[in-house]
């Protein structure tokens, strides 16, 4: 089973989020095939701290959605160290509470649909996948789409 530390920084995130966003975590790991002791950490922020963030490692002066941070990813001339007797840490996922109200309601689906969304989406960024060209877009944006359906968190 996948380890999961969730930090709420807005102390406003309901249990039953935290519980859905545990289970797509685990249901999406299982189909990607994850180590069942890899850890992941989730934090929920506001939008000031996470617009702090995208400007501080992305050089974006705006509030997102979500960042993820890979643990996994080797920087130009890193080298992959892995300890096997270790768990697998494969980095950090943050959301921002305030974008996840808006864009449910822009979008005209449930706050656990976008929960559901971003954690997924920040989770798959951990594994690898990216949306910087249109072939990486499709294949990553198909892929959340599928786990996203065979959970059963279709749009509605």
């Amino acid at each position: 089973m996948i380890h999961i530390d969730f930090q709420d920084e807005t102390n406003s995130v309901d249990e039953a989020f935290v519980d859905l966003i545990q289970r797509i975590i685990q249901f999406a790991g299982e189909k990607e095939g994850i180590q069942a002791d890899s850890e992941v950490s989730i934090s929920f922020v506001d939008n000031n701290e996470i617009q702090e963030i995208n400007r501080n490692y992305r050089q974006k002066d705006t509030p997102t959605d979500v960042i993820s941070f890979a643990m996994q990813e080797e920087g130009e001339g890193e080298m992959q160290i892995l300890n096997e007797d270790l768990p697998l840490m494969l980095g950090d996922i943050v959301i921002s509470v305030d974008k996840a109200k808006e864009q449910a309601e822009d979008y005209n689906h449930s706050l656990e649909r976008e929960f559901g969304f971003l954690a997924l989406h920040g989770f798959l960024h951990l594994l690898g996948y990216d949306h910087l060209n249109e072939e990486d877009e499709k294949k990553m944006f198909g892929r959340q789409e599928e786990i996203l359906h065979e959970f059963g968190l279709q749009r509605s």
